[in-house]
């Protein structure tokens, strides 16, 4: 067994791909349901292994062998599309993935409704997990924030997504999506009081067995990406020169 993904020229590491909306409208976080399709086609069939996100945890903590091709999917906000879109494409690959809810969002006309989140997550495909209460930027303070009330704050952020995504569907919250993929070192601090096992950036790349759990690569998927340019986002191994 290889559970770290280290080989003599080079080691693996998993991309996690970030989308945000599926379907149609111009904005660049919008991907066509034809591009979303073709890209998961592709995963298909050129061997890559849509893992889940919480294999990640197994695999950061030298304690999970994954594929060598492995690679994660992930939505940020919870907007509908999620549901109508995004999910009809997985289900026909049988490709997991893990939706991140910011909590103040799911009340609004765009969002998905508790209704879909409960029929995605009894399919076993559908994750869904903490992507803050407000999506504030959580390193950056209020004017005339106290420390104190900063750390209140970033606490109330990390803690009500959680507690109100398990109030309303079997699951255990234990990864965070940070809105625009922001943290420092108190929010980091705050997380782990908080027993989150990974925090999700969006610093593009793929992660290794030695990353840091709380500060993972994601990379973006936008609309205008061609199946080239998606392609090249798949780092599933760096190489290393050892001469």
């Amino acid at each position: 067994t290889n559970p770290q993904g280290v080989r003599a020229n080079g080691y693996q590491t998993v991309p996690i791909l970030c989308y945000h909306r599926i379907g149609g409208g111009i904005n660049r976080l919008i991907v066509s349901c034809q591009a979303f399709e073709a890209q998961l086609d592709y995963l298909a069939r050129n061997g890559y292994r849509v893992v889940r996100l919480s294999d990640i945890a197994d695999f950061v903590a030298g304690r999970k062998q994954l594929p060598k091709k492995a690679v994660v999917i992930t939505f940020d906000d919870g907007h509908v599309s999620a549901y109508h879109q995004a999910f009809p494409i997985l289900k026909k690959y049988g490709f997991p993935a893990t939706f991140f809810l910011y909590t103040d969002f799911l009340t609004a006309k765009e969002a998905l409704g508790w209704s879909h989140i409960r029929e995605m997550a009894s399919s076993g495909l559908a994750d869904f997990q903490s992507h803050s209460k407000t999506h504030a930027n959580l390193v950056v303070r209020l004017p005339d924030e106290t420390d104190e009330q900063y750390r209140r704050r970033l606490d109330t952020e990390i803690r009500v997504p959680r507690e109100l995504i398990e109030r309303n569907i079997a699951t255990k919250v234990t990864e965070y999506a940070y809105p625009y993929g922001d943290a420092n070192e108190l929010v980091l601090e705050r997380m782990a009081r908080s027993g989150y096992r990974l925090g999700l950036t969006v610093n593009p790349g793929g992660n290794a067995f030695f990353a840091h759990p709380l500060m993972l690569r994601r990379t973006m998927v936008l609309g205008e990406y061609s199946l080239e340019t998606f392609r090249a986002a798949l780092e599933t191994f760096r190489p290393v020169d050892l001469r």
